[in-house]
């Protein structure tokens, strides 16, 4: 495993793994309340070794082995994280892996860096979820007391909105207009995932600019795609972007 290491960025110690290899740089981006041990973070990591790619992958502020507080974490400031890190680890062009929320991250990173991007792999990608993933009664309870929490379907701790990132999510909405992205752009999504619909996935294919837009939907995928043969799949995708054999 590569060694955990520590990049200081607003006096906050941001944790990360870098492997060394051959460009393209994988970099994942791990989803909401998530880490860069997961097991989609993990099966990218094994075939980049497999194939001696560099990969990077890290935890947000607040989050993982990183330092600060999670309730401090906004989307803009994870964004920050991943520009920095970028720019400062990574020499070379990129393909962005984002899970969930790091899809939405993913999409910014890439309008932001577009000479960077070689291509994009959104991962039951998530962007504008503060918009349509609540009711309007709990977008006036973030507004009006400052939190929502919800029953966490992956751990006991429950699941929390605040009203910072919240706000920070509305502001970086995408799929209202066309997205300025020209590189390849993949999107592997669940047919059966309840937390982002398969029609988000539909929404980003419309209004990509990008003439290379595939979308791969796995029947009965739920919302983690961390089963084996969800894996493969996703681990297919990113061979056949770099021109290798899978």
């Amino acid at each position: 495993m590569t060694e955990l290491r520590h990049l200081e960025v607003n006096g906050i110690r941001l944790a990360y793994r870098l492997r060394k290899g051959r460009s393209p740089t994988l970099l994942f981006l791990p989803g909401y309340a998530s880490d860069m041990e997961g097991a989609k973070a993990l099966a990218l990591d094994a075939f980049a070794d497999s194939r001696g790619l560099a990969m990077l992958r890290f935890d947000y502020s607040g989050t993982g082995a990183s330092e600060g507080r999670f309730e401090d974490g906004t989307l803009g400031g994870w964004l920050d994280d991943a520009l920095f890190l970028l720019d400062t680890l990574i020499d070379g062009p990129v393909i962005l892996a984002g899970s969930s929320m790091g899809g939405w991250i993913a999409l910014h990173v890439a309008l932001y860096r577009p000479e960077r991007i070689a291509a994009l792999v959104g991962i039951a990608a998530a962007p504008d979820f503060t918009d349509w993933g609540y009711s309007d009664a709990q977008k006036n309870q973030i507004r009006d007391c400052g939190r929502l929490e919800l029953p966490n379907p992956y751990g006991p701790e429950p699941h929390s909105i605040t009203r910072g990132f919240w706000q920070s999510g509305e502001a970086l909405r995408l799929i209202h207009s066309p997205i300025a992205i020209d590189c390849p752009v993949r999107l592997i999504h669940g047919d059966a995932d309840a937390e982002v619909p398969l029609v988000i996935a539909l929404k980003l294919l419309e209004k990509l600019r990008s003439a290379d837009v595939q979308l791969t939907a796995i029947k009965g995928g739920e919302h983690r795609l961390s089963k084996p043969n969800e894996l493969e799949a996703i681990l297919h995708v990113v061979a056949a972007l770099i021109g290798d054999e899978f």
